[in-house]
């Protein structure tokens, strides 16, 4: 998730995030969830923060399951999918069951502290009533607005993700032309750009082609409240080889869009998986390759959690599973080039990451994971690296 934080029509400011219906049963902060530890890497300062963790269970994904954030970066709230922690022979050690669990995490100190929320079921998680079409009038500037996409659907929230609205459908948004036969693949990555309007960044598949997972990532826009959704444009044409999916996407300081997607050669399950970063000059209407920003080992690889900073950097986290390390890279010119990578987090378990990232309201990078160490045995969490640049 990405939002824009001022729009010229009445000159509003706001900060904004996702969304979902439903009410939020708040559970207290277990002692270990202050938890901290601190290293010095690549000339950065980093405090590792466990964000939401308990024993015997399995708590991942966050890029699945988005990130908001409002009064500058103050109030932080991640979503994170749990199971049954148990070892597997495959590569996630949880027990899937039906309902999925999906939980938030809030943070009102810039990540230092957390507190783990559990939303209604029929509301921020999939329901088997919906999705119903958009009714429209969302109002995207709200100062405690958030929006949740979860492939073929969305929710939203005025509340800073308390309670939350839907699903929705896009409204024949797949009826395009351009979409026409297509599957949605999208997870949260949005930019508000007014009270009526918003970018939302989204991912496909063709269901017909011999590698599925062929996936490429468009951007679509809404001008009338979310009444209606309008194909823009391909981030990646379908006429380059390799998986792209799972973009993160940011407005950078010079009004360029910036995106960020997830790699892979679908046809090479050993050939190790990457971060490409695509920019647009001219507000999403087309775009071309910037740049190559990281790999990220086999075992499917990773997404990227893209951030820009009030200093006009960027910054980009992702995983390497075959390394079993997060890591952060920064670029001065856009995303046309990266500094060398630093290492944010050791883990023990080549399962990891699934990053989300973001500037606090003191100008630190709060980078999001799930990860699994010796110190917190029989469990995956979620992590939250508090880094200074």
């Amino acid at each position: 998730m990405r939002y824009e934080k001022k729009f010229s029509r009445r000159k509003f400011i706001f900060n904004t995030s996702t969304i979902v219906t439903g009410s939020i049963l708040s559970i207290p902060i277990l002692p270990h969830q202050s938890a901290r530890s601190s290293t010095d890497s690549g000339g950065v300062s980093i405090d590792h923060v466990v964000a939401a963790h308990k024993k015997g269970r399995f708590r991942g994904w966050p890029a699945n399951n988005g990130l908001w954030s409002w009064d500058n970066g103050r109030e932080l709230l991640v979503g994170f999918k749990e199971g049954e922690y148990k070892l597997q022979d495959g590569l996630h050690n949880i027990i899937r069951v039906r309902p999925e669990l999906r939980k938030l995490t809030r943070s009102t100190d810039g990540g230092k502290t957390w507190k783990v929320e559990y939303p209604q079921r029929d509301n921020y998680v999939d329901n088997e009533k919906g999705p119903f079409p958009s009714p429209g009038n969302i109002n995207f500037g709200h100062t405690d607005f958030a929006m949740r996409v979860h492939y073929d659907r969305f929710f939203i929230s005025y509340d800073r993700g308390k309670s939350w609205e839907g699903s929705y459908s896009w409204n024949g948004l797949f009826d395009a032309k351009e979409l026409k036969g297509l599957t949605s693949a999208s997870r949260t990555d949005y930019l508000v750009t007014g009270p009526d309007s918003a970018q939302i960044i989204m991912a496909a598949r063709n269901p017909e082609l011999e590698h599925p997972m062929l996936e490429k990532s468009f951007l679509v826009e809404t001008t009338d409240g979310g009444k209606s959704f309008n194909f823009v444009s391909w981030v990646v044409p379908w006429t380059n080889r390799y998986r792209a999916v799972m973009p993160s996407t940011v407005r950078t300081h010079d009004g360029k869009l910036v995106c960020a997607v997830r790699c892979r050669d679908p046809r090479d399950e050993w050939r190790p998986n990457w971060i490409d970063s695509y920019i647009s000059e001219d507000n999403g209407r087309s775009w071309s390759f910037l740049s190559w920003v990281g790999d990220t080992g086999v075992h499917n690889g990773n997404p990227p959690g893209l951030a820009v900073l009030r200093d006009g950097r960027l910054a980009c986290t992702y995983a390497n599973r075959t390394l079993r390390q997060m890591f952060i890279r920064f670029s001065n010119d856009n995303g046309a080039s990266w500094d060398e990578p630093i290492v944010i987090r050791d883990a023990h378990d080549r399962d990891l990451g699934y990053p989300q990232m973001i500037e606090n309201d003191e100008g630190k990078l709060v980078a999001f994971y799930y990860i699994q160490r010796e110190d917190l045995p029989d469990s995956a969490y979620i992590e939250a690296a508090v880094i200074t640049p």
